[in-house]
């Protein structure tokens, strides 16, 4: 039973971190389940202390995630017009690769924009503000899912030891 939980958390890392970058899959979370499989194996021993700790870090990026676009976009001029672009143009972005997951909140934010009566330069602005916010929210992600891949690692390279805060 300890091989298939260490598998599947194995997987669970790995769609988290994929998931940190494709917005259809919840990265933080997929990873942070990894790392409870992991605990109920005779490999890894967490405390409880780590696995709130952790638990608390991946809800707060899961809710940042979803407030930050929306603050660059706010933050350099946009509206709500422009917010509702972003997120359209990161669903839309799916459809056509990574370039797509990149490029589509700026374009979804300036389309919103321009649909709300702005000039070129302020869309644009907007556009940008909620390209930064796109890809802070993402960083954060990656990070999280990288240190929670690096503690998955760690258990497997050194079992039975207690990881504390």
């Amino acid at each position: 039973m300890d091989v298939f939980l260490i598998i599947l958390a194995g997987l669970c890392l790995l769609v988290g971190l994929l998931g940190s970058v494709l917005p259809i899959l919840p990265g933080a979370p997929l990873s942070y389940v990894g790392i409870l499989l992991l605990h109920f194996t005779e490999r890894a021993e967490f405390s409880t202390k780590f696995l709130v700790f952790w638990l608390v870090i991946v809800i707060l990026i899961q809710v940042l995630d979803y407030i930050i676009p929306a603050w660059g976009t706010k933050k350099f001029g946009g509206s709500k017009k422009g917010v509702w672009g972003s997120m359209i143009g990161v669903v839309v972005g799916l459809f056509f690769g990574i370039w797509g997951v990149v490029i589509g909140p700026f374009v979804g934010a300036v389309l919103g924009e321009l649909i709300d009566g702005k000039q070129t330069a302020a869309a644009i602005r907007a556009g940008f503000g909620s390209f930064l916010g796109f890809l802070i929210g993402t960083l954060s992600k990656i990070i999280v899912c990288a240190i929670l891949i690096y503690y998955y690692i760690d258990a497997l390279v050194n079992p039975v030891v207690t990881m504390t805060v």
